[in-house]
């Protein structure tokens, strides 16, 4: 059963995750230098969101 419009809270969901998507992580890496072009894309690095 879905809920009505009206019950959602203004401004969508303002809580921040903690467990990024793959895509987010390698871009997190390349933005730090810790990937470099041709790495795999299992097994990565731990990372953690930027605050």
């Amino acid at each position: 059963m879905s809920r009505h419009p009206s019950f959602k809270p203004p401004g969508g969901i303002a809580v921040k995750r903690n467990v990024l998507k793959r895509f987010e992580r390698v871009e997190l890496l390349r933005k730090r230098g810790q990937w470099k072009e041709g790495d795999r894309v299992v097994s990565l690095l731990k990372t953690k969101p930027e605050e």
